[in-house]
């Protein structure tokens, strides 16, 4: 299934749907819609979402959330609740699949003194998305816990069988990791690819295939 980020061709939905059209695509992964974060939807705009999309034969392939985008030391449990939330989104959207982090680490702090934290929050996303039908992926991101290869293998592994991953190969030249090194570590658990391309110079996004 080829998807993408609509909202990187317009910020209103009605142009996003033309977008998708034009390259003759009926998925995509719905992340800001009318200057809004897909993870601040209620039920019933959601449900609205839902009626437009299926007017113009679109479907849902994952959603873009930033759960898992916030600081280690912030306060979990308002990001949990809102996460819940999403979860519902998702169903209502027939999205399988949930893309997440796994924190930011920006302040300085520890890998190895947060990594308990970490692997707990991370599960507790996972396994609540699982029982409601909905699986998380897990993205490696610039200054996360999960930003090289080692280290999300390691969260993939603690969160088994309820967490997959998505490998961002620009991501990973960012951080300074080969990327088919690491496709090949965690392949076992990737669910979805982005097709995205940087230089490891000085980690710019080019174009697929430039990089």
């Amino acid at each position: 299934i080829l998807s993408g980020f609509a909202d990187e061709a317009s910020k209103e939905l009605d142009g996003q749907i033309a977008a998708l059209k034009r390259n003759g695509m009926s998925y995509f992964e719905p992340r800001g819609i009318d200057g809004k974060n897909i993870s601040d939807f209620t039920v019933e705009e959601a449900k609205a979402l839902k009626e437009k999309l299926d007017a113009e034969g679109i479907k849902v392939s994952s959603i873009g959330s930033p759960f898992g985008k916030i600081e280690i030391d912030e306060d979990f449990e308002p990001h949990f609740e809102k996460f819940k939330n999403t979860v519902e989104v998702a169903k209502i959207l027939e999205a399988k699949y949930i893309r997440m982090f796994c924190f930011f680490f920006t302040k300085g702090q520890s890998f190895e003194e947060k990594r308990e934290e970490v692997l707990r929050r991370v599960k507790t996303l996972a396994d609540y998305s699982a029982q409601h039908g909905v699986y998380c992926c897990l993205e490696n991101e610039k200054d996360i816990y999960g930003d090289t290869d080692d280290r999300n293998l390691e969260v993939l592994r603690h969160c088994a069988p309820n967490l997959y991953a998505i490998v961002d190969p620009a991501n990973y030249i960012q951080c300074g990791v080969d990327p088919l090194k690491a496709y090949e570590k965690v392949a076992g658990f990737v669910k979805y690819l982005h097709v995205k391309d940087a230089y490891f110079e000085n980690g710019e996004v080019v174009p697929a295939g430039k990089g």
